[in-house]
């Protein structure tokens, strides 16, 4: 099956079967590379941004672990996706990442590393604000919900409401200080993470619920 044939058939079922809203698709720069950098609470995430009105190009990254679904498997292939194995450092995946940002596509990226067990965000990894820093692209934060519950609500026949929430586009400043890389890039992180919180109902913002710079970026 060709990606677009799929992205078509996804688009038919989320509008069928799911009451799915996307708000501040207007952030989302319409075309150029960019990441979109999102909460991860379950695997239905990756087809409601895969069929995002504004970026029909996206392509994510996609965690190794996945490839024993078969499922899985077959979807994040038809839809191009990049995998990553998040136990070692994976400069393959990192270099295609580089690549399809470098071609202009939109990339999603969780930066947690993995999916949520509790529904609130964890603790952010570094490797997103590497990946923003190595190919000098923009970052767009969503907030997503709705999706821990959509797996549920199907085999009970109901339609789950999801939301994608799109924050304002924002750029990391090159870091010119080797000495402070370590505390900077820490910060950039914490900047990644209050910024995807912000959009989200307060139950979902868990490690970062109550940071500081919180307030910096609340709408």
């Amino acid at each position: 099956m060709k990606r677009s044939t799929l992205q078509r058939i996804v688009r038919f079922l989320m509008r069928s079967i799911t009451d799915t809203e996307f708000f501040g698709l207007e952030n989302i720069p319409a075309e150029g590379g960019v990441i979109i950098a999102l909460n991860h609470l379950s695997y239905i995430d990756i087809p409601v941004l895969f069929v995002n009105p504004r970026r029909s190009d996206i392509t994510a990254l996609i965690t190794t672990k996945y490839k024993t679904h078969a499922f899985i498997r077959w979807f994040s292939e038809t839809a191009e996706g990049i995998w990553i194995d998040r136990d070692v450092a994976d400069f393959t995946a990192i270099r295609k990442a580089s690549q399809a940002l470098a071609q202009g596509k939109a990339l999603g990226i969780s930066p947690e590393g993995t999916r949520s067990q509790n529904h609130e965000l964890a603790e952010g990894k570094q490797g997103t604000a590497l990946l923003a820093l190595k190919s000098n692209v923009p970052i767009v934060p969503v907030g997503i919900q709705g999706t821990e519950f959509a797996i549920d609500k199907f085999k009970h026949f109901k339609k789950p409401h999801m939301i994608a929430r799109f924050g304002q586009t924002f750029t990391l400043a090159p870091i010119d200080d080797a000495v402070n890389r370590a505390e900077t890039l820490q910060c950039y992180t914490e900047e990644i993470m209050c910024r995807i919180a912000v959009l989200l109902p307060e139950k979902y913002r868990g490690f970062y619920k109550d940071h500081p710079r919180l307030q910096e970026f609340a709408i």
